[in-house]
């Protein structure tokens, strides 16, 4: 049977069952397998086999600026706090460095179909050092003329006119963190943004021709509750965004250190996450928004919804995307990039990322060369969560196996879970049903080679 693309149905038993720690999928294998035996010399070589043959696809690009003046406490960001703006003049001249290098092994067919600036904050650089790096952009590479463009903006660091500046250089996509509009939270977790200035962004960014707001919201932060969440989806919902993202606070205070800030018992109960995210995720929806998939709500005439009624929807590590399967190059500290076959990831410090840099090498720091395994499971995870559903015939075609007797075990497991309502198998196809859409990450984990163990979970984020 199939469904709408959009159709959900919560169900808290199934959920409190499944609530699992798992990847999100915007690459498989994921970020964690990759191994320091793939470093300069195979990246290098791949991007010199974009050229073989003439035909290349076009690139995107994704610039990490990772400077923040101050540190939100529930952020999991590869990020530099700091109040010396003289740090970003820097960093803005060694990803020059990083773009000449690139320029010998990625030869003349330098297309690219999307821009993404993350961070960090990339509203930390000035006005001159915003239009000093899309300058350098664009000596190298060629935006096609419907080129999405996107930059994360925080607009508690940002004056009137600067959102217009940044249409003027291009950018017509702005995603805004707000995570809450409560004062207690906020004060909680050292992010204090008013509803007025989220509101001065979003409606200049409407008026200088940006396509699309997104606005990213979090539950499970301190001193969260349903009544108080309740209210920031009504503000949420009058500043009638675009795309909407709700993410799961994952507190690991082991792993990221700025977590260690919070305030581990005013954070909220299991049931009261549950309770948050079914109240969210009603509110959304009445509204009029669709569910695309892991956290992600769209409106029905926006790209992701259009782009995931006519299959054309896939993840990368930007999360979902409208634009066609692509060479994704990762420049600046920590990024990480995808060419042909092969991920890699540049070095994680700003010392390491320089270092190399000095040195005339490209700074990435370590990858993987897909085997062909992964390639059929990347398939098959790419589909169940951005379609929820799997055509067993087209990866056998594509990938010239039998699905039934490669996948025999996980087909075993998914048993299970059909058994639960959370998929239905058919002869020719996989669906996952709008009760398991929720838990699509626990579906697509069946097929996930490489979680094989449950302490491999324990690195991983809740599902829900």
């Amino acid at each position: 049977m199939s469904y709408p693309s959009s159709e959900l149905v919560i169900d808290p038993v199934l959920i409190r069952k499944y609530d699992v720690s798992g990847p999100r999928y915007t690459s498989y294998p994921t970020a964690d397998r990759f191994v320091e035996a793939f470093g300069e010399a195979e990246f290098r070589r791949w991007l010199e086999k974009r050229n073989i043959g003439g035909i290349s696809q076009p690139l995107s690009v994704y610039v990490h600026l990772p400077f923040c003046d101050t540190a939100c406490y529930y952020c999991a960001c590869n990020k530099v706090v700091t109040g010396d703006h003289s740090k970003s003049a820097k960093y803005i001249n060694y990803i020059g460095k990083e773009l000449s290098l690139l320029a010998a092994p990625l030869g003349e067919e330098r297309r690219i179909s999307q821009m993404h600036w993350g961070g960090g904050t990339p509203t930390f650089l000035t006005r001159d050092e915003t239009r000093e790096l899309v300058a350098k952009l664009d000596a190298n590479f060629v935006r096609l003329p419907d080129c999405e463009c996107s930059i994360e903006v925080d607009p508690r660091r940002i004056e009137p006119g600067r959102v217009a500046f940044l249409g003027s250089l291009g950018f017509n996509r702005i995603s805004i963190g707000v995570q809450d509009f409560d004062p207690a939270v906020q004060q909680a977790v050292h992010r204090i943004q008013s509803e007025a200035e989220t509101r001065r962004a979003i409606e200049e960014a409407r008026a200088n021709g940006f396509r699309s707001v997104n606005l990213d919201l979090i539950y499970g932060l301190p001193k969260q509750t349903l009544d108080s969440f309740n209210t920031t989806l009504d503000k949420i919902l009058a500043l009638d965004p675009d795309r909407i993202a709700l993410y799961n606070y994952a507190h690991l205070p082991q792993i990221f250190k700025t977590q260690r800030r919070i305030n581990a018992p005013e954070l909220p109960s299991a049931e009261t996450k549950l309770q948050i995210m079914t109240l969210a995720i009603g509110r959304l929806t009445r509204a009029g928004y669709l569910y695309i998939g892991m956290d992600h709500f769209a409106k029905p005439d926006d790209e992701l919804a259009v782009a995931q009624r006519q299959g054309r929807l896939h993840r990368n590590f930007q999360g979902y995307s409208t634009q066609p399967d692509s060479d994704m190059l990762g420049l600046g500290v920590s990024s990480i990039g995808r060419v042909g076959p092969t991920y890699y990831q540049n070095r994680k410090s700003l010392e390491e990322y320089y270092g190399a840099l000095d040195e005339s090498r490209l700074p990435a720091w370590r990858g993987l060369e897909l085997t062909q395994d992964d390639l059929v499971r990347r398939a098959v995870i790419q589909a169940l969560t951005c379609h929820f559903r799997l055509s067993l015939e087209s990866i056998e075609i594509s990938y010239l196996i039998d699905f039934r007797s490669y996948f025999a075990e996980e087909l075993a497991e998914l048993k299970k879970l059909a058994d639960e309502g959370l998929v239905e198998l058919q002869p020719d196809w996989i669906t996952v049903t709008p009760r398991g859409r929720l838990l699509v990450r626990v579906v697509a984990m069946t097929f996930d080679r490489y979680l094989r163990t449950s302490r491999e979970h324990a690195r991983y984020s809740k599902v829900i």
